[in-house]
């Protein structure tokens, strides 16, 4: 299941992008920068937000589009307005486009999301376009340079590359590119992880077994491991049985310090593959009960502490949202909201539409407040939270909003039903006040099958800047 990325920024309460310099007719003058390496912070009256056109791109449903952003020059993976998966690349500063069209277009599938990296010497990586299909994977044969993509048909063991979902880059503890996707289908899959060899341009399996296995009865919908204030890499997740998603089940979780020795939350070994059997149950929620996956997020309190949010039907059969937070090793879970009368009721296979319920990750301010933001279509606050029992206790100070193009949140399309997207851009930023996006318009997911009738015409897709206010 599949839901496009929502915007960061501090605009929904979650954590900002990375980016790089200033763009369009705000570019910085030559005397502005060094002669070397990224460009110079620009100065703060330089800082105003701006967007430029890329090209139209495919508007009949939902589906995740990737920002790079790489020293002098930036990179955006798409489908355009034909479908087409597409890479565009520009020098910073510069509002001309340079278009690579690869040989793959999208479908209705909203899984077919597109992930894209850099390695240690500056050689672009991109998947894309998959769900249970064998792999879609380029590479470059020149740094920094799209335009030298080409099509790799295996990395590591073609068997296990046949029925792809869900391509992630990630980095290691030590600096390395990993790869991580899922193998098989949902209700019976595995999570496998490759790893890069800078030198010899080749890919080996990081484990010698999937990190995660159904036994052909299940399979795993974790996150990627991330990495927590405390060092470790945090993984979490449901477990699904059939493609039917009111059967997850089983809210799990993992951590490690090198990506290749887990453990429960409790410091005990846990022996990989990684099952519903011998994983470190947060919450033993049975199919039907409410757990999506997908639907859920890490955070820490002050002390460092995970908590993990996520809904579920109480005992009334009514969705609310819980944390699960580790205390001296062990999950204790604290029911947050208290709403009545509803339900969130999902079932059936492909993406939907949208998710009804939501929640960020239990945050500590600046000021030493633990908040989380909450939607339903009845309510979307941020809460503070009572640090002991989790319970909502007022709702928190407004942030001050990252200052926004004018057409970051106005819908320019007049076709019934059009959604906003916004994916925040990976890379490194000079001036941490500056931040990039993509914006672009389309239908919502449709469970993955054709629309019938009349589409939008292709939406705009649109790199935006975003600047922090000076007092953040």
């Amino acid at each position: 299941m599949a839901v496009s990325r929502a915007s960061r920024f501090y605009l929904t309460s979650q954590s900002s992008c990375l980016a790089a310099c200033l763009l369009g007719a705000l570019a910085m003058p030559e005397s502005a920068q060094a002669a070397d390496g990224p460009p110079a912070v620009p100065p703060a009256s330089l800082l105003v937000p701006s967007a430029i056109d890329i090209e139209p791109v495919w508007s009949g449903h939902g589906v995740g589009f990737c920002l790079l952003t790489r020293h002098q020059r930036q990179f955006a993976a798409y489908y355009d307005a034909k479908r087409q998966l597409t890479v565009a690349q520009r020098e910073l500063g510069s509002a001309t486009w340079t278009f690579t069209k690869l040989p793959t277009s999208v479908g209705w599938d909203s899984h077919n999301y597109v992930s894209m990296a850099f390695d240690d010497a500056g050689f672009l990586h991109l998947s894309g376009n998959m769900h249970c299909v064998p792999l879609i994977y380029f590479r470059a044969t020149r740094p920094d340079d799209a335009t030298s993509l080409e099509r790799i048909s295996n990395m590591v063991v073609p068997a296990l590359e046949k029925r792809v979902t869900y391509p992630k880059f990630i980095r290691g503890p030590a600096g390395q590119l990993v790869f991580r996707y899922r193998d098989g289908g949902s209700g019976n899959g595995n999570d496998i992880y490759n790893v890069y060899d800078r030198k010899s341009r080749t890919w080996r399996h990081l484990l010698a077994t999937p990190l995660t296995d159904g036994r052909g009865k299940m399979n795993a919908y974790f996150s990627a491991p991330t990495i927590g204030p405390d060092g470790w890499f945090h993984m979490w997740g449901v477990w699904r049985d059939t493609p039917d998603c009111a059967t997850n089940h089983h809210l799990s979780y993992a951590r490690s310090r090198d990506l290749r020795h887990w453990e429960t939350g409790s410091g005990k070994a846990l022996t990989i593959p990684l099952t519903v059997d011998n994983i470190d149950v947060v919450d033993p929620v049975p199919p039907g009960g409410g757990l999506l996956n997908g639907c859920s997020a890490l955070g820490f309190d002050a002390r460092n502490r995970p908590v993990i949010s996520y809904h579920k039907y109480d005992q009334s059969g009514g969705s609310q949202v819980y944390c699960a937070r580790l205390e001296d090793g062990v999950w204790h879970h604290y029911q947050t909201t208290d709403w009545h009368n509803y339900r969130f009721n999902f079932k059936g296979g492909g993406s939907l539409p949208g998710f009804e319920v939501g929640m960020g990750a239990a945050t500590v301010t600046a000021g030493g407040l633990l908040t989380m933001s909450v939607h339903q279509p009845n309510e979307n606050k941020t809460w503070i939270l009572d640090p002991a029992t989790l319970k909502p206790t007022a709702p928190a100070p407004p942030k001050r909003a990252a200052q926004a193009p004018p057409t970051w949140h106005t819908l320019e399309c007049a076709f019934p039903g059009m959604t906003k997207h916004h994916c925040e851009s990976q890379g490194e930023s000079p001036n941490p006040r500056l931040h990039y996006a993509l914006s672009w318009e389309t239908l919502p997911a449709n469970r993955d099958r054709p629309r019938e009738g009349k589409l939008p015409e292709p939406s705009m897709l649109k790199l935006c800047t975003l600047i922090d206010p000076p007092d953040r």
